[in-house]
């Protein structure tokens, strides 16, 4: 909204200084600043009325050191993130942009869902919260909508290898002299030197005409992209700060992804893929950085607030819709491996203990309990070294990410 009204006073009135809202860098810091604020100023008052409202955490007892202290701790904390990326962003975007409109209902489509799952687990007294086929449901239903806008719409586009001549203006969205942008199923493969693939190719076997039905490939991995990292945020979400922590991380480089893949020179320059409006998510993942790192001044330990389903399910959606609009989700496994992890750590044990039980009449256990998290805690490790340790690996992590720009 203020970007429109600094825009039309910058056109018709020529107020000095107004033309810095065209700016993506101005409004990207603006945008972290004022989440970071609302977060940490208007977190207390959200804490407060989830006190309140005895909106507190049921623990299950599994036999962890410090568990029954959690016991009561306001829930539902998510509110928090959602709250302070969607004002901001509402503010200084461009509203009109459909990689931000994508965003904006992943956020309030993934905290709906875990709304109704705190909800359900809160007031209704069911610890098992909302059926895993209707979360199932839901992110199926998301990936439905996402894949849908990203393989239709004509405003999503990239930008041909072919280079055209170009000429740049005075803001960061440089243009295009004889635009080359082509609606396309491409994504970038890490690590390698001629780094794309064409998700239609996979049909290429059906013969002239399968560039039509790429949509049969793209949409469903789309589908399984978001079911995938949801979850996998899901299931980190189970100690103080780790979530939260590791989750800006991943999204702070996401943010540099979508800065150069947006930003004609920068991508020219480094010889990825450009994808003209892209850069306007830069100011969307400020503001969710900032949300993030404001949730884990009362998160960090000992927390005063968890996320909650409404959180951590939002994050894991708004990580794989960013991942798939700038066309890096195949580096997902590597930006996001604690996520991975923690996902297949669960498959792994269900997976042993059912087969050994049926092989020789018990369960055995690969890990002494999973999400990966919880076996280090019955190790012994205090949950605060654990956190610590996982930032560093995702601090790692999202290094080797950054640094596929350029290492082929």
């Amino acid at each position: 909204m203020l970007y429109y009204l600094f825009e039309y006073l910058d056109k018709t009135m020529d107020i000095p200084g107004a033309g810095v809202f065209q700016y993506i860098t101005f409004r990207s810091a603006l945008a972290l600043i004022l989440s970071l604020m609302i977060s940490t100023i208007y977190g207390k008052k959200i804490i407060t009325f989830l006190r309140n409202q005895q909106v507190g955490e049921t623990v299950r007892e599994l036999g962890l050191q410090g568990q029954n202290e959690k016991a009561g701790t306001p829930t539902m904390g998510g509110l928090i993130i959602i709250i302070a990326t969607l004002i901001p962003v509402l503010l200084l975007t461009k509203l009109n942009n459909i990689y931000i409109i994508l965003l904006v209902v992943t956020t309030l489509w993934m905290g709906t869902i875990g709304f109704i799952d705190d909800y359900i687990k809160i007031f209704k007294k069911d610890k098992q919260g909302l059926k895993g086929i209707f979360k199932v449901i839901g992110q199926v239903g998301l990936g439905l909508i996402v894949g849908s806008v990203l393989y239709f719409n004509p405003n999503v586009t990239v930008r041909e290898r072919s280079a055209t001549p170009i000429t740049f203006n005075q803001t960061e969205t440089m243009v295009s002299q004889a635009p080359s942008e082509i609606k396309a199923t491409t994504t970038t493969i890490p690590f390698t030197k001629n780094n794309e693939l064409d998700y239609a190719k996979i049909l290429q076997w059906t013969g002239d005409g399968y560039e039509n039905w790429a949509w049969l490939v793209f949409i469903p991995i789309v589908i399984f992209i978001i079911t995938a990292v949801s979850n996998g945020a899901n299931l980190t979400d189970g100690i103080d700060g780790l979530a939260a922590g590791t989750s800006a991380i991943s999204v702070l480089a996401l943010g540099i992804f979508a800065f150069v893949s947006g930003n004609v020179i920068l991508s020219s320059y480094l010889n990825v893929m450009y994808i003209p409006n892209s850069g306007e998510m830069t100011v969307f993942i400020a503001a969710f950085v900032g949300a993030l790192i404001g949730f884990l001044w009362y998160n960090s330990y000992p927390a005063t607030v968890f996320m909650g389903d409404t959180g951590s399910l939002t994050i894991g959606g708004i990580i794989a819709v960013l991942a798939i609009s700038v066309r890096k989700e195949m580096l997902l496994p590597v930006l996001c491996a604690i996520f991975f992890a923690e996902n297949l750590s669960v498959v792994i044990q269900v997976s042993y203990f059912k087969y050994t039980k049926k092989r020789y009449g018990e369960g055995r256990r690969v890990f002494l309990m999973s999400p990966l998290h919880h076996h280090y805690q019955k190790k012994g490790y205090h949950e605060s070294k654990i956190v610590t340790r996982f930032w560093i690996v995702a601090i790692l992590l999202a290094i080797v990410s950054i640094v596929t720009l350029k290492l082929r």
